[in-house]
């Protein structure tokens, strides 16, 4: 049976770290990482050394920093358990291959962003996205900043939205937030006095 986790969580929150424990802890060494960071710089390239170093060596590693959920649904057969890591820079990869063009960028994130879905539903297999929460902090100066902090939380509402669990990371800890949920109807029900308090 297939399953969607969502990590989600700010700048060294530990939201890798708990993806990749979570993928340990359910697949063993049968896991398939997906990496879709490129290196563009000398300090980038290092990051990307050291979370290579950080995984288990038996685990398999897909580099595909756009077109993953397509890639993902050619697999044959598929892992017991695929970690994605990250969102954030899928979105950003897809954005940067726009040149600036917002609606291309847009209808790029949404097919991605549905492929992947589509691709975790298609297997039987447990599918675990990290991504990063971009829309707790300053607005960007940039409109390039703004539309990419935009499409990152248009995606990880999405991710949520389909996910059996979604996880938000605080310093290193996990909140299943899913199971907090409220719906805009319960959330009316107390506001007009006729639902109970949480």
């Amino acid at each position: 049976m297939s399953r969607l986790v969502l990590v989600l969580g700010g700048v060294r929150s530990g939201k890798s770290r708990f993806g990749q424990s979570l993928a340990e802890r359910l697949g063993g060494e049968d896991v398939l990482f997906v990496a879709t960071a490129e290196a563009g710089d000398a300090e980038m390239g290092r990051r990307i050394e050291h979370h290579r170093g950080s995984r288990p060596a038996a685990w398999k590693t897909l580099e595909q920093p756009r077109g993953t959920g397509r890639a993902l649904m050619t697999l044959e057969p598929s892992p017991p358990v695929i970690l994605v890591d990250c969102l954030t820079l899928l979105v950003s990869n897809t954005l940067l291959a726009s040149d600036g063009n917002i609606e291309e960028a847009e209808r790029s994130v949404t097919e991605e962003v549905e492929a992947l879905v589509a691709a975790a539903r298609q297997h039987d297999a447990t599918m675990i996205v990290v991504s990063g929460e971009v829309g707790q902090g300053v607005v960007p100066d940039s409109s390039l900043g703004r539309a990419f902090r935009d499409l990152l939380g248009w995606a990880n509402q999405q991710f949520a939205a389909e996910a059996e669990e979604t996880y938000w990371m605080v310093a290193g800890m996990a909140v299943e937030v899913k199971s907090l949920a409220t719906s805009i109807e319960a959330a009316a029900a107390v506001t007009n006095g006729t639902g109970a308090k949480r």
